[in-house]
């Protein structure tokens, strides 16, 4: 386990090597539904959040912080148009990777491969995890496991956008944190 931590560290600093430095502002979109996601973008500072539109709402799917590697994952590995948003929450720094420069890094040796194996094991085990978010009946238990994960997530993310994410109004959620 630790020499595979240590795999995805080495690829994480090749990846942050490769990665052209690209800043946004809050509210400006690094990719926009419709689109095809070829990137992967590794926050340097500030936040990010993906997330869905429909004619009604919006559904936040997911957050990204300092340190996390973040895109529209489907679009990525299809390369079909995103039905996805990526949107800055504030002022953000990323390493931006194209595609073809993380295959090229991860295809140079076992070492790499396996790191990117254990990051996309991670990234799955994040969905699964975000899956049972939304099957979990209670509010305030769905807002109990997301903070044991992110427990510093109001300190990044506004309170409506964290509401979106547990499927819920800013007033529940609101009363909940109250309660």
């Amino acid at each position: 386990m630790a020499s595979e931590q240590t795999f995805t560290l080495n690829l994480i600093q090749s990846l942050k090597r490769a990665g052209q430095e690209r800043t946004f502002s809050k509210g400006e979109f690094i990719l926009r539904e419709g689109e095809i996601e070829k990137n992967l973008y590794l926050i340097e500072t500030g936040a990010i959040r993906v997330f869905l539109l429909n004619e009604y709402e919006e559904h936040c799917i997911r957050f990204g912080f300092e340190g996390s590697i973040i895109n529209s994952l489907s679009s990525y590995f299809t390369g079909s148009p995103s039905e996805f948003y990526v949107e800055a929450l504030r002022k953000t720094r990323l390493r931006v990777i194209p595609r073809e420069m993380v295959l090229e890094i991860v295809n140079k040796d076992m070492e790499s491969m396996t790191a990117y194996r254990c990051l996309l094991e991670t990234v799955i085990a994040q969905q699964i995890e975000r899956e049972v978010d939304l099957l979990t009946v209670s509010p305030t238990e769905r807002l109990e496991r997301v903070l044991k994960r992110s427990p510093n997530l109001f300190q990044h993310v506004p309170l409506k956008y964290i509401a979106s994410y547990l499927r819920m109004t800013p007033e529940t959620l609101s009363r909940i944190r109250n309660s």
